[in-house]
């Protein structure tokens, strides 16, 4: 299997290459429709040529690329560069296990020419072959955890709830049944002609109808 990828201004692409033991070659284009860098996706052509190999059956691959950096980095001999490749080489790493046997080995570039054709010709988006199998890949291959941003903490409201206000009431009740006045003139004024309205009834305040004479009792 022979793989590449190829990312421009248009898009990124993946081309695929197997080689069969009857020498029959299977040609695959994967376009990608999400935003990734050049590392991702050369993990993604490798991640899913492997699967298709499984699909097809294949028990024994060997794997070529032109990358020194991804082939070392499969091989093992070096470190992954950030947390995603690691994911991507965890999901690689779960399909070696459907194969009797895997290698990897790195090629020079004259050697990868075709599957650098078809990653060229499916992220530029231009037409494809006869005879080229096109796939579309809209999410990434690998299930990115969520970042998990710090959670401020929530602020304490606290719920101003006003005292009642004075029973307007009260004022006439102590007027009629006391004749007590406040000290202010105005408000005594005011007080014992608003009264003229009013009158106690078992204790209660009741407001009385001039022309009906009907009492209405008074409430808050």
């Amino acid at each position: 299997m022979y793989f590449d990828g190829a990312l421009n201004i248009n898009g990124a692409s993946v081309g695929i290459l197997f080689i069969m033991s009857t020498k029959d070659k299977l040609r695959y284009v994967l376009r990608i429709h999400f935003a990734a860098s050049n590392n991702a996706v050369e993990y993604d052509a490798c991640l899913h040529g492997l699967r298709i190999a499984v699909e097809l059956g294949i028990k024994c691959v060997r794997v070529y690329r032109d990358s020194v950096l991804v082939i070392n980095q499969l091989n093992k001999d070096w470190s992954y560069s950030n947390d995603k490749m690691d994911a991507y080489c965890a999901e690689i790493r779960k399909l070696e296990g459907k194969f009797y046997g895997i290698e990897y080995h790195h090629v020079v570039r004259d050697q990868n020419q075709i599957t650098d054709y078809l990653s060229k010709l499916g992220s530029s988006r231009a037409m494809v072959l006869l005879g080229v199998f096109v796939q579309d890949l809209v999410v990434p291959s690998i299930k990115e955890e969520k970042e998990i941003k710090e959670v401020p903490p929530v602020e304490q409201l606290v719920l101003m709830v006003p005292l009642p206000a004075a029973d307007w009431r009260e004022q006439f009740i102590k007027y009629l049944s006391s004749t007590k006045v406040p000290a202010d003139k105005t408000k005594t004024k005011c007080l014992t002609h608003g009264s003229k309205h009013y009158v106690l009834v078992n204790g209660n305040l009741m407001r009385k109808s001039v022309k009906e004479g009907i009492l209405q009792k008074c409430i808050t």
